[in-house]
């Protein structure tokens, strides 16, 4: 009797979920957002269907363990990025001047120096970028740019409230622009 009740349990979890997403990004919504899609920020690939949570760890400067389910709720734009990637340093201060714009309750941008970065060059890095609000953190093992298929740099994953990815850019670009804007705004105004 049991076995029957818990997986009616999970069939009802598993639609619920599937639910939730389709109540935030509908076919309708997508295709607003590939509208809102202009200059450099055509190529972000809006997906159909969101992907699974990443649950591999990063660290701070100081090696504390973070996880990216610690900002569960939030909109979240994740950066991978290195002190050696030249369109990594043209497009850090458009991800500072994101986070100084929309951060707060409901959204963070996690700038991640993924691979062998030294910390002074990190901190040199943001310094020279003119970088002030985004943290250093470190995927020193490049094992969350990994899980993420970060074969090249930048890469750059939306998130959506749950931790799944509903949105990706290879490369650099701008984002902070009015297209960037409008395409997170309308995300934030989503339930």
């Amino acid at each position: 009797m049991k076995t029957p009740l818990i997986a009616l349990l999970y069939a009802a979890l598993a639609l619920g979920a599937n639910q939730g997403f389709a109540q935030t990004i509908t076919p309708e919504v997508r295709e607003q957002l590939l509208e809102m899609r202009a200059g450099n920020m055509r190529k972000l690939k809006i997906h159909r269907e969101p992907m699974e949570p990443v649950l591999t760890s990063f660290t701070d400067a100081a090696g504390n363990r973070l996880s990216l389910a610690d900002s569960n709720g939030k909109i979240r734009v994740v950066n991978f990025w290195a002190t050696w990637c030249y369109p990594c340093r043209e497009e850090m201060p458009t991800l500072d001047a994101l986070q100084k714009g929309l951060g707060g309750d409901d959204f963070v941008v996690h700038a991640i120096a993924t691979g062998f970065n030294e910390l002074g060059g990190i901190e040199r890095f943001l310094e020279e970028a003119n970088v002030t609000d985004l943290p250093i953190l470190l995927d020193a093992d490049s094992s969350l740019g990994a899980e993420f298929g970060a074969i090249g740099l930048p890469l750059t994953v939306i998130l959506d409230r749950e931790g799944r990815e509903i949105a990706r850019l290879i490369g650099g670009a701008e984002w902070y622009d009015e297209s960037a804007q409008e395409i997170f705004n309308t995300l934030l105004a989503l339930e």
